[in-house]
C-alpha cells in the first residue's frame, strides 16, 4: 500500500507540474503565433481576411494539421498520427502528404525575407553579414524560442546534485523514505520537461532549416533570371545548380546546430560549478583543462574551412564538366569522345576525393580531440583531488562522472559544431558572392506600351558590347527605325553581329551608348531551339489559356499537325530534357507556334528556317511571316536569299555594323556586301563538277580497358565497430571500477534536484554514430518495446524520405531548364510565372521534408516517454527495495539511467536518419543500374580495317513500346560516293544517322559495312572510324583553323586559339560553331563523313566555301550529307528522299 500510495503520488505531482509548465508556455507561443498569421495574411492579401483558400486547401489538397492543431495534439506530435496511419496501410504518394501551411510555404516566408535583406542592402550594397541579418529577422521568434526550449532542456545539468544522496540511499532510506519518493518524482518531471523540450526544440529547428533553404533556393532562382551575359559567363549552369542543391542544403541544415556556439558557454559553466560544489578548488585543474581543449578549436576550424573552401571548387569543376557532358552526350557518342571525358572527369574526381581525404582526416583529427577530452578533463581533476588531498568518496565520484558525462556531450559535439559553421559560412560567402553578381541593365531598352506610337522599334546611335571591358564592342553606330507592321529581314555573314542584333532588341546586350525605344508586347524565337519538359501543348500555350481556334490556326501554319498525327499521343506527347525526343525541325517549328500563341506586337526571329527543309520553310514564311504576322513588325534574320525580297527592309550587317539598309532592289547595286551575300546564292545554283583528291587517313588510338572508373573500396566497417566497442568496454569499465573501489560517503544530506554530396560527406559519419549509439545503447538497457514503434514507424518515414529524393529533382531540373532559356522567359515578359512555378515546386520539395522531420520527433517522444517511465520505476524499485544494493553501483545505475532516454533517442535518430539518407546511396544504384549501351570494345572482334560501303537493312525504333521511325529501309551506299539524303522535318534522316552510329539500335535488320555487321563490334571501334558534323554544333573548347573558315575570327581575339569558350560556346554564333565541328572532323580524316545539317546556320557564301573544303579533303570518302538546300546535294552522286 505504502508504495502503491508512493506511486500515484509521484506521477500526479509529476503530470501536474509537466503539464502546468507547458500549457503556458505553449499557449503564449501559440497566441503569438495566431496573431502573427493573421498579420502576416493582412500584409500579404490586403484585399481579404477570410481567405478559405489559404487557410483550408490550396489546388484542392488539404492543409498540414498541424496548422490547426489542439496544445495536447501538438505536445505529443499526434496530428501525425493520420499521416503515419495512413503510411502503415498504402505507399504514400505526394497527394497524400498534406500542404504547408502559409507560415512555412515559402510564397509567404520569401516575401518576409526579401523585404528584409533589400530593406538592409540598398544602401551599402549586398554583404555575408547582410545575408545572415536578412535570415534571422526572417525567423526571428521561432529562433528565441527555440532559445528557451533549449534553456529547458539543459536544465538536466542539475541533475549531479542529487546523486550523493541516492548513493547513500540504504544509509538514509528509512529515515526519509518520502523523501525519496519526492527525489524520484522530481527526477521523473524533469525528465518529462527534457523530454517535451527536446522534441520541439529539434522539431522547431528542422522546420527553421526547411524555411531557410526554401527562400535561399527562391533567392538564388530569381537571380538566375536576371543575371546578366558577362556575370553568367563565369557561373555555369552547374555552378549554380551547386548553391542550390549544396550550400543552400547546408545552411538550412545549420539549424540544428544554431544555439550550439552559446549552449557550450552555458553546459561548461554549469557543468564547473557543480564541480566546485563537489570537489571544491579542484575543478581549476577541469577549468584549465576544458579551456585548453577548446583553444585547439581555433588552429583547427581554419585548418577545417580551407579544406572545406578547396572542396566545394573542387566540386564546383566537376559539376561543370560533369553538366556539360551529360547535356551533350549524344555528341560524345557521335565522336568516340566517352573514353577521353570519362578519364576527365576521373581527374577532376581524384582531385576532389584529395581535399575530402585532407577534410576527412581534419575532422578526424578534431574528433580524436573532443573524444578523448572527458577523459582528459577528468584525469586532470581526479588527480589534482589526489594532490590537494580532497577525499574521494563514491558521492562525489559519482556525482564528478554525472558532471563529466554532461560535460561530454558540449565537448562530443563541439567538433560537429566547428566543422558545421566553416561549412556554413563558406557557403554562406558563395551564394552572397553569387548575389553580388551583375544583373541585366535597366535602362538599355525604353518600353512604351501598345498603341502609344507609331514606331514599333527605334536605336539611335547604339553601341552595345557582350563584353564591356573588351575594346572592341560587338555593335557599333546602330541607327534604324521599325514602323508597326514592318518586316524586316537580317542578313550577313558567320559572325556578323546579326543574332547579337536581336539580343540587344531584346535587353540582353549591354548598353554603351545611344538610346533604344521599343513599344508594345514582344515575341521571340531563338536559333537555338528551347524546348521545356513537359506536353506539346504546354510548350505552345507557355502560360496563356486555351483557344482552340486559335490553336488550331497556330498548329495548320507551322506545319505541325502531321508530326501530331504520327505520336502516339498527339499534342498531349511528353517532350522529354530539351527535346531529346524531338527532331531538330519539329522543335523549331513548336518554337515558332508558340511565339505566335502569344499574340504580340513585335516579333524576332532569329534564322527560324535553317533546321527545316526547303518546302516546310516556304510554307512558314507564307503562312506564318505573310500570313498570320501580316500586320504585326517582324525582325527575321535569315539565310535564305529567297526570302529577302518580301522584306520591306533589309539589314545588311558585316562586323557588327548594318552597312546596307533598304529594300532588296535599292540595296542590291548600292554596295558589295550584299552583292556577294545574292552572287554566292546564284553561284550555288550552277553546277558543280570539279572535284579535288585530299588525304583520308589515320585513326585514333584508344585504351581498351573498359573499366566504369569506380575504385574498389576495403571495409573497414569490421575495424570501426570494433574501436567503438572497446571504446564503451572501456569507458564503462572504467567508470564501474571507479564506483566500486572508492569508499561510501560519510556525510550525506538530501539534496533535490540533416544524390554524390550525401555519399561523401554525411554517410559515413552517420555510420559511425549508428555504431556509436547502438553499442551505448546495448550498454545501459535493451527496450524491447520501442520495436513495435519503429515498425509502425518505418514504412511512412521510408516513403517521405523518397518523395523528398523524387521532389527535389523537379526543382533541379526546372532551374536548369530556365538558366539555359532565360533570355526566352525575358522576352515573353514570364518571369514572374517561372517564378511561381519554382516556388510551386519548392513547396512540393518541403512537403515531404516537413512531415518527415514531424514524424521523427513523433516517433522520438513516444520512445522518450517509455524510457522516462522505465527509468522511474528503476528508481522506485532502488528506493523501494534498498536491502541489498550497494550503494556506489545504484549510484552508477542511475548515472547511466538517467541518460537512457537521450541515447535511445539518439540512435533512433541516427537508424532513421542514416535509412533515410541512404536513399541518396539507393538512386545512384538506381541510375547505375540503367541498361547500358553496348560495349565500347569488343576484344574478340575488333577490326582491323573499316572500310565505307554500306548496306542497310533495318528498322528502328526509339524504345519498345514506340513505334517504329524507320519501317524496313533497304538501301546501299557505295564506297567513295557523296550520298544526299533529303525529305521532311520529322521524316528519319537524323534517326538513320543515329542508326548508322549506334546511338540507337535497330528493332530488326543489320547495317552492314564491308560487310562486317556494325552491331557485333565495340560502338568506340565503330564511331571512331565514322566522323560526323552533329545538327546541333557543340563546343568544349576554343580551336578553329583556317581550313574552317575561321582563321580571320580567330586572329581578330586577343587570345587567338586561346580564346575562352564559355558554357555551350553561347560566346560564339551558331555559324561558328558549326565551322568549328568542321574543323574536327578535318583533324580527323575518317573514311566516312556525315554531314547532318552541317552548314544549316552559315549564309551561302560560307556554305560554298565548305562544301569546296569538303569536296577537295574527303574526294576519296564515302560522305553522306543532310541537307535542307538544294544547293547541298547538288553535287551528290546518289540523292535519297
Amino acid at each position: 500500500m505504502e508504495l502503491a500510495d508512493s506511486l500515484r503520488h509521484v506521477f500526479s505531482i509529476g503530470c501536474s507540474l509537466c503539464v502546468r509548465w507547458f500549457v503556458s508556455l505553449f499557449y503564449g507561443f501559440l497566441k503569438i503565433k495566431g496573431e502573427d498569421t493573421l498579420l502576416e495574411e493582412l500584409l500579404l492579401n490586403g484585399d481579404s481576411i477570410n481567405n478559405s483558400e489559404s487557410t483550408k486547401s490550396r489546388g484542392g489538397d488539404t492543409v498540414t494539421p498541424y496548422s490547426n492543431a489542439g496544445l495536447f495534439s501538438i505536445l505529443t506530435f499526434s496530428w501525425m498520427g493520420s499521416l503515419i496511419a495512413r503510411g502503415n496501410k498504402k505507399t504514400l504518394d505526394l497527394e497524400d502528404v498534406p500542404q504547408l501551411y502559409s507560415g512555412d510555404s515559402v510564397v509567404g516566408a520569401f516575401r518576409v525575407f526579401r523585404s528584409k535583406l533589400e530593406s538592409d542592402s540598398a544602401a551599402s550594397g549586398f554583404t555575408t553579414f547582410k545575408l545572415v541579418k536578412a535570415l534571422f529577422l526572417s525567423a526571428w521568434k521561432e529562433i528565441l524560442w527555440t532559445a528557451l526550449l533549449a534553456v529547458l532542456h539543459i536544465s538536466y545539468l542539475c541533475w549531479p546534485i542529487p546523486y550523493r544522496c541516492i548513493c547513500s540511499i540504504s544509509q538514509w532510506a528509512r529515515k526519509v523514505q518520502k523523501s525519496g519518493y519526492l527525489l524520484a518524482s522530481a527526477f521523473l518531471v524533469g525528465k518529462l520537461v527534457e523530454c517535451l523540450s527536446q522534441r520541439h526544440w529539434f522539431f522547431r529547428l528542422q522546420q527553421i532549416g526547411i524555411r531557410i533553404r526554401a527562400v535561399l533556393v527562391a533567392m538564388i532562382y530569381n537571380k538566375g533570371l536576371t543575371l546578366s551575359c558577362q556575370s553568367k559567363q563565369g557561373h555555369t549552369s552547374g555552378e549554380i545548380i551547386n548553391f542550390m542543391t549544396v550550400d543552400a542544403e547546408r545552411i538550412g541544415n545549420f539549424s540544428w546546430y544554431l544555439h550550439d556556439p552559446w549552449l557550450v558557454i552555458i553546459q561548461v559553466v554549469l557543468a564547473l560549478f557543480i564541480l566546485y560544489k563537489n570537489l571544491g578548488l579542484a575543478t581549476l585543474a577541469a577549468l584549465v583543462a576544458t579551456v585548453i581543449v577548446m583553444l585547439l578549436n581555433y588552429p583547427l576550424g581554419r585548418l577545417q574551412e580551407n579544406f572545406q573552401d578547396k572542396l566545394m571548387k573542387c566540386k564546383d569543376k566537376r559539376m561543370k564538366a560533369t553538366s556539360e557532358i551529360l547535356r551533350n552526350m549524344r555528341i560524345l557518342k557521335l565522336q568516340a569522345w566517352e573514353m577521353k571525358f570519362l578519364s576527365k572527369i576521373e581527374e577532376l574526381r581524384k582531385t576532389e576525393a584529395g581535399w575530402l581525404k585532407k577534410f576527412v582526416y581534419s575532422s578526424s583529427i578534431v574528433s580524436f580531440v573532443f573524444w578523448g577530452a572527458p577523459t582528459f578533463v577528468s584525469v586532470a581533476t581526479f588527480g589534482s583531488c589526489m594532490l590537494m588531498g580532497i577525499p574521494l568518496e563514491s558521492g562525489k565520484i559519482l556525482s564528478a562522472l554525472a558532471t563529466f558525462r554532461i560535460l561530454q556531450e558540449p565537448i562530443y559535439n563541439l567538433p560537429d559544431t566547428i566543422s558545421m559553421i566553416v561549412q556554413t559560412k563558406v557557403s554562406l560567402d558563395r551564394i552572397a558572392s553569387f548575389l553580388r553578381l551583375d544583373d541585366l541593365q535597366s535602362d538599355v531598352v525604353q518600353k512604351f506600351p501598345r498603341g502609344s506610337s507609331d514606331t514599333a522599334i527605334e536605336i539611335v546611335d547604339g553601341n552595345f558590347s557582350w563584353d564591356l571591358s573588351s575594346p572592341n564592342p560587338t555593335l557599333k553606330d546602330i541607327n534604324f527605325k521599325v514602323f508597326h507592321g514592318m518586316r524586316v529581314a537580317v542578313c550577313g555573314t558567320v559572325g556578323s553581329g546579326k543574332s547579337s542584333l536581336l539580343s540587344c532588341i531584346l535587353g540582353e546586350v549591354p548598353k554603351i551608348s545611344g538610346t533604344l525605344k521599343l513599344c508594345g508586347k514582344k515575341a521571340y524565337v531563338a536559333q537555338s531551339p528551347w524546348i521545356q519538359s513537359g506536353k506539346i501543348e504546354e510548350n505552345i500555350l507557355f502560360g496563356e489559356e486555351m483557344d482552340r481556334e486559335r490553336y488550331e490556326r497556330i498548329l495548320e501554319a507551322c506545319s505541325l499537325k502531321k508530326d501530331l498525327e504520327i505520336l502516339s499521343f498527339g499534342d498531349q506527347t511528353v517532350i522529354g530534357e530539351r527535346g531529346i525526343n524531338l527532331s531538330g525541325g519539329q522543335k523549331q517549328r513548336i518554337q515558332i507556334a508558340r511565339a505566335l500563341y502569344q499574340d504580340a506586337d513585335i516579333y524576332l526571329f532569329d534564322d527560324p528556317f535553317s533546321a527545316v527543309d526547303a518546302h516546310t520553310g516556304s510554307h512558314l514564311f507564307k503562312e506564318v511571316l505573310l500570313g498570320l504576322l501580316s500586320s504585326k513588325t517582324v525582325i527575321y534574320v535569315t539565310h535564305q536569299v529567297e526570302f529577302l525580297p518580301s522584306a520591306d527592309l533589309i539589314l545588311v550587317m558585316k562586323d557588327g555594323r548594318i552597312t546596307q539598309a533598304g529594300y532588296y532592289n535599292e540595296i542590291l547595286n548600292s554596295g558589295s556586301d550584299f552583292m556577294e551575300l545574292v552572287g554566292a546564292h546564284k553561284t550555288a545554283l550552277s553546277t558543280l563538277d570539279s572535284k579535288q583528291g585530299g588525304p583520308a587517313s589515320g585513326n585514333e588510338s584508344i585504351s581498351k580497358d573498359n573499366t566504369n572508373g569506380v575504385p574498389e573500396k576495403e571495409e573497414n566497417v569490421p575495424f570501426i565497430l570494433l574501436a567503438h566497442i572497446l571504446f564503451h568496454i572501456l569507458q564503462i569499465g572504467s567508470n564501474y571500477w571507479m564506483a566500486w573501489a572508492t569508499p561510501g560517503s560519510k556525510d550525506v544530506k538530501p539534496v533535490a534536484s540533416t544524390d554524390q554530396i550525401a555519399v561523401d560527406m554525411r554517410i559515413p559519419y552517420l555510420v559511425g554514430s549508428v555504431a556509436f549509439s547502438m553499442i551505448q545503447l546495448l550498454g545501459i538497457i535493451a527496450v524491447v518495446s520501442q520495436v513495435a514503434w519503429q515498425q509502425y514507424y518505418i514504412p511512412s518515414a521510408r516513403e517521405l524520405s523518397r518523395l523528398v529524393g523524387v521532389c527535389n529533382a523537379p526543382v533541379i531540373q526546372h532551374f536548369s531548364e530556365t538558366i539555359s532559356g532565360s533570355a526566352t522567359i525575358r522576352s515573353f515578359d514570364q518571369q514572374l510565372r517561372f517564378r511561381e512555378t519554382n516556388m510551386k515546386l519548392m513547396d512540393s520539395y518541403s512537403r515531404p521534408k516537413f512531415h518527415n522531420a514531424a514524424a521523427m520527433e513523433w516517433l522520438c517522444f513516444r520512445l522518450d516517454m517509455l524510457s522516462s517511465i522505465i527509468f522511474a520505476f528503476s528508481l522506485l524499485f532502488l528506493i523501494s527495495f534498498r536491502k541489498g544494493i550497494d550503494p556506489a553501483i545504484a549510484g552508477l545505475a542511475v548515472t547511466y539511467g538517467l541518460n537512457l532516454n537521450m541515447i535511445q533517442a539518439w540512435m533512433i535518430w541516427s537508424i532513421c536518419n542514416m535509412e533515410n539518407t541512404f536513399i541518396s546511396v539507393e538512386r545512384i544504384l538506381q541510375y547505375m543500374s540503367i541498361p547500358s549501351e553496348p560495349p565500347l570494345v569488343i576484344e574478340e572482334n575488333q577490326p582491323d580495317y573499316l572500310g565505307h560501303h554500306m548496306e542497310k537493312l533495318i528498322l528502328v525504333r526509339y524504345a519498345p513500346h514506340l513505334p517504329l521511325v524507320l519501317r524496313g529501309l533497304t538501301c546501299t551506299f557505295p564506297g567513295g560516293k557523296k550520298i544526299g539524303i533529303v525529305g521532311r522535318t520529322g521524316s528519319g534522316k537524323s534517326t538513320l544517322i543515329q542508326a548508322l552510329f549506334r546511338i540507337v539500335e535497330p528493332a530488326a535488320g543489320q547495317i552492314l559495312i564491308d560487310g562486317i555487321n556494325i552491331s557485333l563490334i565495340g560502338v568506340h571501334d565503330l564511331r571512331s572510324r565514322l566522323s560526323i558534323i552533329p545538327q546541333d554544333p557543340t563546343m568544349f573548347e576554343g580551336t578553329a583553323l583556317d581550313k574552317c573558315q575561321l582563321g580571320d575570327e580567330v586572329r581578330k581575339k586577343e587570345k587567338k586559339l586561346d580564346s575562352t569558350v564559355t558554357e555551350n560556346g553561347e560566346n560564339w554564333s551558331m555559324g561558328q560553331r558549326q565551322l568549328v565541328c568542321l574543323g574536327r572532323v578535318l583533324l580527323k580524316k575518317s573514311k566516312v563523313l556525315v554531314l547532318d545539317e552541317a552548314t544549316a546556320s552559315v549564309d551561302t557564301a560560307t556554305d560554298n566555301l565548305i562544301q569546296q573544303t569538303i569536296r577537295q579533303h574527303f574526294s576519296d570518302c564515302t560522305v553522306i550529307t543532310i541537307a535542307h538546300r538544294i544547293t547541298s546535294v547538288l553535287d551528290s552522286d546518289m540523292v535519297f528522299f
